[in-house]
């Protein structure tokens, strides 16, 4: 018989408890003017077939907003490859025009110059120019 009071008793303290927890939703929808959906959802009847059904836009227009931050996500990353990319090929760029400037100047001097058109014929002239000056007629 102990056996039984002791089953007994434990289910009226379940209940009591669910009663407890049932007021305290209550008690939270009462005081925070909290809506009738935030307390369903808590209480479970959110999911019973009815109420699902109402649901449904609200649920396809979550998973759109889920869908369009992932898109959003993915494309940040994709704009954050390629800008690195850039800037890799911006660089390599930006040493070979600096290698190519400094060859120019080099092959550009008037030694490197004379060097060059040594073996086509063509001499250094030893002569300094010399300005010409066109007296303008009256």
């Amino acid at each position: 018989m102990n056996k039984t009071r002791n089953t007994i008793h434990q289910k009226a303290s379940e209940k009591t408890a669910r009663k407890r927890r049932f007021r305290s939703f209550e008690v939270l929808n009462s005081k925070m003017n909290v809506g009738r959906s935030v307390s369903g959802f808590l209480d479970g009847k959110f999911f019973s077939r009815e109420n699902l059904a109402k649901q449904i836009p609200f649920i396809l227009y979550l998973t759109f907003i889920g869908v369009l931050y992932i898109a959003n996500s993915y494309n940040a990353e994709k704009t954050i490859i390629e800008i690195s990319r850039t800037k890799k090929q911006n660089e390599e760029l930006r040493f070979a025009y600096i290698t190519n400037k400094s060859d120019l100047m080099f092959h550009s001097k008037q030694s490197e110059v004379a060097v060059k058109l040594k073996n086509s014929g063509i001499k250094e002239s030893l002569v300094p120019p010399v300005k010409l000056y066109v007296k303008a007629e009256k």
